[in-house]
């Protein structure tokens, strides 16, 4: 008979073996069948170098081609002019790919809104489908941190819908902050969301969140949301600590960093939010409320500005900047554990 020591032993092994399986997503895996790391992008990886993760749903439902294929093409050559190496994921003929090569990008740009706008609940059924996917920030994130990228640049994030207390319209980018160890560098949530909401929200889901170079939580197409944001970093260096820390004390979840608008943008910026307030206080006036109120707002912004094409410009000039500042935060992590000695 097992002595008591023995049986607890083995059960202690067991629940050890069930924890690890259901956080395998969370480690760097080479090995996965299902999962294909381009040659750049794995030996990056194994020495230790900055990796960028980069989304694919920009490509594919932010523009038309070629113009998509050009700011694809351009945001990892900032990458590259930072220090970092690119890896731009997507999903194609039911492949996840980590690490698009040109031939890659340029298929999925000609797909365009052909390829399936991916977040994690898709993932195994565009997976099992053999689908084209082009990731949104969820599914983007959760890739990245099952081959071992800590880094992850995107345009802005989702969040906490107006009246989201009634409809539970809710973006899936909150909760996978709040359960994938990623950071994500963003210019933080349109204020046709609700960000006070949507600042609530992330806390409750644990997520450190650090305004870049200031102490208030931008709008995205503004510098200012009316939000203090819960901490400040001035510098990647800031960050790459930030993000070390976050990793290392293994809390599971996932880091913001917001980086307001330039401010060679922020005129433009303010046509745009200029129109989003005017076309809040016609909803109001209108009563339209849930789920009507988000496309009414996003119809009449444009109306207001002329078209998407001032809105448009702006999300490519925000995702290059924050393609910049997430490749030096990167090669400054990177750096971080080179000195330390500790695995990338």
């Amino acid at each position: 008979m097992a002595s008591s020591s023995s049986s607890s032993s083995s059960s202690s092994a067991a629940a050890v073996g069930r924890l690890s399986n259901i956080s395998n997503h969370l480690s760097p895996t080479g090995s996965n069948p299902l999962v294909k790391v381009s040659a750049e992008v794995s030996e990056a990886l194994s020495s230790g170098l900055p990796v960028v993760a980069l989304e694919s749903t920009i490509i594919s439902h932010g523009m038309p081609y070629p113009q998509n294929l050009e700011t694809a093409k351009e945001v990892e050559a900032i990458v590259r002019e930072s220090g970092a190496v690119p890896a731009t994921i997507a999903i194609l003929d039911g492949l996840p790919c980590i690490g698009l090569n040109l031939e890659q990008l340029e298929r999925l740009a000609r797909l365009g809104k052909n390829a399936q706008k991916t977040a994690r609940r898709d993932i195994a059924y565009v997976v099992a489908s053999k689908r084209n996917g082009a990731t949104t920030v969820s599914a983007t994130m959760f890739f990245a941190a099952m081959v071992g990228i800590p880094v992850f640049v995107t345009g802005g994030t989702g969040g906490v819908h107006r009246h989201g207390e009634h409809t539970m319209d809710i973006s899936s980018d909150l909760t996978e902050l709040g359960r994938t160890p990623v950071a994500v560098v963003s210019a933080g949530v349109k204020s046709i969301l609700d960000i006070p909401r949507t600042l609530e929200y992330l806390e409750t889901q644990g997520v450190c969140v650090a305004a870049y170079k200031t102490y208030e939580f931008p709008a995205f197409f503004t510098q200012t949301s009316g939000c203090k944001a819960p901490c400040r970093v001035d510098s990647p260096e800031e960050c790459a600590r930030l993000i070390d820390a976050n990793r290392k004390l293994n809390l599971g979840n996932g880091v913001l960093i917001a980086v307001p608008i330039p401010k060679e943008h922020s005129a433009s910026g303010s046509l745009i939010e200029s129109a989003i307030q005017q076309a809040l206080a016609e909803a109001r006036e209108k009563n339209i409320t849930g789920n009507a109120e988000t496309p009414f707002l996003l119809a009449r912004v444009n109306e207001i500005t002329g078209g998407a094409s001032l809105a448009s410009t702006l999300d490519i000039a925000l995702v290059k900047n924050n393609a910049a500042i997430g490749a030096k935060i990167s090669v400054a992590l990177a750096q971080l554990r080179s000195n330390k000695g500790t695995p990338y």
